[in-house]
């Protein structure tokens, strides 16, 4: 049995619809929820892979103050993701942290690329360059390392999906890099956001990772559209776990504007 959610204007054309399975990848679908002590937990399927893998959005609360985290969009920036699991882990476990706010979580952007170890999709494209920025640009030479156009990909639209229908004030978008150059990087209005998470996570605040970015996910949400926008770069060198350590209170601050255990 369907049920319609409702219509929703978007650039890439979409309807929202909520079931229990789909094998439309156009529809926003809510396969499952759980609702412990009027805390509710909802997962979504928010598109497919280039290969068909689906790709999944929690959402926790239903509070009005809207913030997304994600992480995975590189494949081989693996402890994004898991960061990203962990996180979803310690929502579903701690109610209490989410409470007057909806947050989403997007664990992996990029399923196949984090399958194969791989920076781009399977068709060669980096999706941190495929979104409709003021400042996307075709790559240079025959590579089609930005796409052929502006969210060219399913899993950029998948995202922008995400985003139309969740509407997030702020946004974390994780990655990992080289150590000595993780920082919490930001993008728009979220200066603020940035030297918070770094009163936790011990990182250096970026206003800039000192390289052009066309077509970034944080210059078609921070510049273009001005949510405030953090990219955390993790060091990549660290395991999962103390990467979650490290990063776990400043998520929750990011999430409660303070709040850690």
């Amino acid at each position: 049995m369907w049920r319609r959610l409702g219509m929703v204007s978007t650039g890439v054309g979409l309807i929202l619809t909520g079931c229990a399975t789909t094998q439309r990848t156009d529809d926003l679908v809510r396969p499952d929820t759980t609702e412990v002590s009027g805390k509710t937990h909802r997962r979504f399927e928010i598109g497919r892979s280039v290969e068909g893998t689906t790709l999944v959005m929690d959402v926790f609360g239903t509070g009005s103050e809207r913030l997304l985290i994600f992480g995975g969009i590189h494949g081989n920036e693996p402890t994004s993701a898991t960061v990203a699991h962990d996180l979803i882990d310690y929502l579903a476990a701690n109610p209490e942290a989410y409470l007057g706010r909806r947050v989403g979580v997007i664990p992996e952007v990029n399923p196949d690329g984090l399958a194969r170890g791989t920076r781009s999709n399977v068709r060669g494209v980096d999706l941190n360059r495929n979104f409709p920025a003021e400042n996307w640009k075709r790559s240079a030479g025959s590579a089609n390392r930005h796409g052929e156009r502006p969210a060219s990909e399913p899993e950029t639209r998948a995202l922008l999906r995400a985003i139309e229908y969740l509407q997030p004030e702020r946004i974390v978008s994780i990655h990992s890099i080289g150590r000595g150059r993780h920082c919490n990087n930001f993008d728009g209005p979220a200066r603020y956001w940035a030297e918070l998470m770094a009163e936790q996570n011990g990182y250096v605040v970026a206003e800039s990772m000192g390289y052009p970015t066309p077509g970034s996910f944080g210059s078609w949400a921070g510049v273009d559209r001005l949510i405030p926008t953090i990219t955390l770069e993790l060091p990549r060198e660290l395991d999962a776990e103390t990467t979650w350590q490290e990063n776990r209170t400043a998520l929750l601050a990011f999430i409660c504007n303070g709040f850690a255990d």
